[in-house]
Formats: C-alpha cells, structure tokens, sequence
C-alpha cells in the first residue's frame, strides 16, 4: 500500500520532461507565427504617419494656390501668422497680396516621420515629397508616396 501512494506522490509531485517539451514546442510554434506581424510594426506606423502628413501638406498648398494664386516659396509659409511677402506663380516669386490670404493654412510644419528630415519641397510646381531614401514595405519608393 505504501509503495502506491508513494507513485502517486511521486506523479503529483510534477511535470515529466516530455509534458515540458511539449508546450515549450507549442509556445514556439505560436511564437513563429505571431512575433511576424508585429516586427515591423514600428515602421508600418511611421509610413502612416508619412501618408497623413503628405496628404495634409498637400491640401494646405492647395488651400493657399486657391487663396492667392501662388504657390507658398516654402513650406514654413504653410504656418506664418501673418501673410508672406511673396509667393511663386510656376516661373519666379512674386509679391504677394495680402487681403487674397486666408491663412495660416497648418498650425506648424511637421517633419518626415520616416527620415527624421524636413520634407522636399519644390515651389514652382507646389509638389511635397518625402524626403525620406529607400523604400516602405509595400517595396515603392518613399520619394513617390
């Protein structure tokens, strides 16, 4: 009688080796298939932040072509409190009028998310791009986006 109750003691006492191994594989398997989506997560917000600062630009640049006629000479023009002097009309800056400017079109000017850089900006076609090298994870070019 002793030596039953000392087997099952024994059995309760803790797991075997192979019950062990069983959910380190287990938990190993679940790892292989979950850490994937979340390694890149970091980059995947930043190139979102990228897409909403871009598209945010860009509609305050149209915002001031419709106001003045002109595109803004910088981008920092986006988020002056008071009417620039001048804007670009495509060829050359041109003084601008101040009664046709309805601003400030941004509260500031963000930064490219991906780069850590200012964003390129070229005033004669009032075109924003990032200014970040390389390219997202979708593999097009952050310079296209």
């Amino acid at each position: 009688m002793s030596s039953i109750r000392q087997r099952i003691a024994r059995k309760a006492a803790g797991f075997t080796l192979v019950e062990l191994l069983v959910v380190i594989v287990v938990l190993a398997v679940l790892a292989a298939i979950v850490l994937p989506k979340f390694m890149d997560s970091g980059q995947r917000s930043k190139e979102a932040a990228l897409k909403s600062d871009l598209k945010l630009l860009r509609n305050a640049v149209t915002l001031y072509k419709t106001d003045t006629g002109l595109y803004p000479t910088s981008l920092a023009d986006l988020a002056a409190a008071t009417a620039p002097a001048q804007g670009n009309n495509g060829t050359a800056d041109v003084a601008l009028t101040a009664a046709n400017w309805h601003g400030p079109y941004l509260q500031a000017v963000a930064t490219d998310p991906v780069s850590g850089n200012a964003f390129t900006y070229t005033k004669t076609a009032g075109t924003v791009v990032s200014s970040a090298a390389g390219n997202g994870l979708d593999g097009t070019a952050y310079s296209g986006w």
